[in-house]
């Protein structure tokens, strides 16, 4: 019987530098919940949560930089320890509804692995939707409470 051996490779894509002073914007239309996503449904039939924070930025930005800008506008996340756990919504053109992709979590007052991904490493596409759970520093962060199936 011979040995049999995997490796999983992950492939660092090569982000190019975009001027900032040169390249317009995107909006990137953000919606923040406590402790949880919002609903997939939520953004069915062109509605889409109340709670929309809309900012300007480039596919550079990291989620770090999401981080902060969102901790300017929302004192309440400003708490070392608070958990920033990212999701791209998007359509699903084939189905005609949305699909929700996780793509990073970060912490306030730590550094962590996801700090520095890029919307562009994410494959964040415009006119997607960003979905932030927040979780308080008092509860347990969202990689503890997320049952792998693996």
């Amino acid at each position: 019987m011979a040995n049999v051996e995997s490796m999983i490779v992950e492939e660092k894509t090569q982000v190019k530098q975009i001027d900032r002073e040169k390249t317009c914007p995107m909006l990137l239309r953000v919606f923040c919940s406590t402790g949880r996503h919002h609903s997939v449904s939520e953004y069915m039939f062109g509605n889409v949560p109340t709670n929309e924070l809309q900012i300007y930025t480039w596919q550079d930005a990291t989620l770090h930089e999401l981080t902060s800008l969102v901790r300017d506008v929302n004192p309440d996340t400003r708490k070392k320890g608070t958990y920033f756990d990212f999701a791209v919504v998007y359509p699903n053109f084939r189905s005609n509804h949305f699909q929700m992709r996780e793509i990073g979590v970060t912490c306030t007052g730590q550094k962590g692995i996801d700090d520095n991904k890029t919307l562009a490493q994410a494959k964040f596409s415009i006119g997607d939707f960003l979905d932030i759970s927040i979780t308080p520093p008092n509860r347990l962060p969202p990689t503890a409470r997320r049952q792998r199936p693996y």
